[in-house]
């Protein structure tokens, strides 16, 4: 493995399981130190022992806790290079607006949309300081095509998610700090397992959408993490970066 991130700081949020986890290893397989952060201590701690990195119970909706979350990690290494805001949720009670409850919709556009800008909001300066960092914010190929089978609170937390990677993305431009969404297709998560696993019907009808025919694997949406996080993407900034298997690029999908 190419070591492309040697010495790096990377804080992962939602670092305890699925895409989160397998962009710890990823990174970690690249020379970088990692910190997890994620709500549940016994995954994120065995995470964070699996990549020799540490661990932070965080509460990412809370303002102290990520404020406190980039103090703490710059006091340790005097420095944080990749930010990766990868927390979320989409729970079942999330559907149609016609069904969703505003309880609800708050509750998945705190953790998927407020999350990320308070991470963005208290890591950006050390980065400013530094005069250079890369921040990659999970968004979703949901943020840029509609959905008849909706998600409402979802998909609207993950077109925020695009929206304001690209506007950071713009504004720290120049002082060296890359801002850059990341939005994967449907990946082959507990997440997603769990949305489907009571509805095979459900989960044929997304793969009818799928050119490649399958969900992604962490692993793949991993490199495509690594990559932004790298100096290979240092002409990347306020990108939509799109690995979705062909979705958002297809017509008519063959079967």
């Amino acid at each position: 493995m190419v070591r492309r991130l040697e010495d790096r700081v990377a804080v992962i949020t939602g670092g305890g399981s699925g895409i989160g986890l397998a962009s710890a290893r990823r990174l970690a397989s690249e020379g970088a130190r990692i910190v997890i952060v994620d709500i549940d201590r016994e995954a994120g701690e065995a995470a964070a022992k699996e990549v020799d990195g540490k661990f932070h119970r965080v509460d990412v909706t809370n303002e102290e806790d990520v404020r406190s979350l980039y103090a703490a990690v710059h006091g340790m290494y005097g420095r944080i290079d990749v930010a990766f805001n990868n927390a979320g949720i989409s729970p079942p009670e999330d559907d149609s607006i016609l069904t969703t409850g505003i309880e609800a919709w708050e509750r998945v556009n705190r953790v998927n949309l407020t999350s990320v800008y308070l991470c963005c909001k208290y890591v950006i300066p050390y980065m400013l300081e530094a005069g250079k960092g890369s921040v990659i914010n999970t968004a979703s190929f949901v943020a840029t095509m509609g959905a008849a089978t909706s998600q409402i609170a979802y998909t609207a937390s993950k077109g925020g998610v695009l929206a304001m990677s690209r506007e950071l993305g713009v504004q720290f431009a120049r002082d060296g700090v890359r801002v850059n969404a990341l939005s994967p297709g449907p990946v082959n998560t507990p997440l997603l397992k769990e949305l489907f696993a009571k509805d095979a019907e459900r989960a044929a009808r997304r793969l009818v959408h799928v050119p490649l025919g399958r969900f992604a694997e962490p692993e793949e949406i991993a490199a495509a993490v690594a990559f932004l996080a790298s100096d290979d993407s240092s002409f990347m900034t306020a990108s939509n970066f799109l690995v979705d298997g062909g979705i958002s690029g297809a017509y008519v999908t063959p079967l």
